[in-house]
């Protein structure tokens, strides 16, 4: 019987990398690895080159990805991606089409988001999406953590002044966390994991979300109701048509004075031209904002946010722990080889 085809088209980092590779060819699966992204590509055709097939192409490159999904006609049963490279529906038309050999039966991801994915059409053609949701809530939620101490602290302001030979002086002292309330939009596994260390630390924690709310969250009678009495609110919810823009103009003018903004959760929940012009306003109740994920990322990065001094931006690494990625990699490893093996029983899909 011959074994179902696997496109990697963005490995795992470092080790981590091994282990996946191991863990998919433990499931007797026909590997490719896409080595665009690989931190050492010359180790890895060394390791792995008699193994699994490799390939080279810059994934988020629509037609470099549709060339490699046609490519000597043979197709994929499966991809797996883990930076989230789109998957529209031309792809998921071609991929399942005449064109390969092979039809497109599972994508995979490693993360728990799946907006890079046009669920609908993967629905249309019957593709399987899995991915690993609370994989890195842990991680998420001590970044958010970090965020909201690096501005409290003012911590950026002072490493700058520091390295710089100044000796800077706050201009007021510093509020501790037991002094804020959190507001938490979206109290899933990140947005609970985050509550329950914020309530360790001393803060009063409320959220909105679409099931009960559970201890130690107070549950908020609405958003407008939760923007208007947190200090800090922070994003937990995934990027749907319902959540798009949901924190725009309107919502920005609901919050507290001084109040802060913590998005980790998905860019176009926010409105960042907005989120941009309320931080540039001193008379704007918003004070700061921390963001980790943007519309437009990667090679496209793009954002009105970037000079601001009161917007403290990471690309999009808020997940990125050892413990949370290797997870994430060899839980959709799994989830994968189930698919394929027709053994769907406990393994999470995506639906649109």
């Amino acid at each position: 019987m011959e074994r179902a085809r696997v496109l990697l088209l963005d490995a795992a980092p470092g080790a981590l990398l091994d282990r996946e590779l191991e863990r998919l060819l433990g499931h007797g699966l026909d590997v490719t690895l896409n080595v665009r992204r690989v931190a050492d590509p010359r180790r890895t055709r060394a390791v792995w080159g008699d193994r699994i097939g490799l390939t080279d192409f810059d994934p988020f490159d629509a037609a470099a990805l549709l060339a490699e999904t046609v490519r000597d006609g043979v197709g994929y049963d499966a991809v797996k991606s883990r930076a989230g490279v789109p998957l529209r529906a031309e792809f998921l038309a071609v991929a399942t089409g005449t064109a390969p050999a092979r039809r497109l039966r599972v994508v995979g991801r490693a993360g728990a988001g799946t907006d890079h994915v046009d669920l609908a059409a993967a629905a249309r053609h019957s593709v399987a999406v899995t991915h690993t949701p609370g994989s890195n809530a842990d991680a998420v939620a001590e970044f958010a953590l970090a965020q909201l101490l690096a501005l409290i602290r003012h911590l950026t302001a002072h490493n700058r002044a520091t390295h710089a030979g100044s000796w800077l002086a706050p201009a007021a002292p510093a509020t501790e966390l037991s002094e804020l309330t959190l507001g938490i939009v979206g109290v899933g596994r990140i947005g609970l994991a985050l509550a329950t260390r914020a309530s360790a630390l001393g803060m009063r924690v409320q959220g909105l979300s679409r099931s009960a709310c559970r201890a130690p969250v107070a549950p908020a009678a609405s958003l407008g109701a939760l923007l208007a009495t947190s200090d800090v609110i922070s994003l937990h919810v995934p990027l749907t048509p319902g959540t798009h823009g949901l924190i725009g103009r309107t919502e920005l003018a609901l919050m507290r004075p001084g109040s802060i903004l913590l998005n980790t959760a998905r860019g176009g929940v926010v409105d960042e031209q907005a989120l941009a012009e309320a931080l540039r306003d001193p008379a704007h109740p918003l004070a700061a904002a921390a963001v980790d994920t943007f519309e437009h990322e990667h090679d496209v990065f793009a954002s009105p946010l970037c000079g601001l001094p009161n917007a403290l931006l990471t690309p999009h690494v808020a997940g990125m722990t050892r413990a949370a990625m290797a997870t994430a990699a060899l839980r959709c490893a799994d989830h994968i080889a189930a698919l394929l093996a027709g053994r769907p029983e406990g393994v999470p899909v995506a639906t649109a």
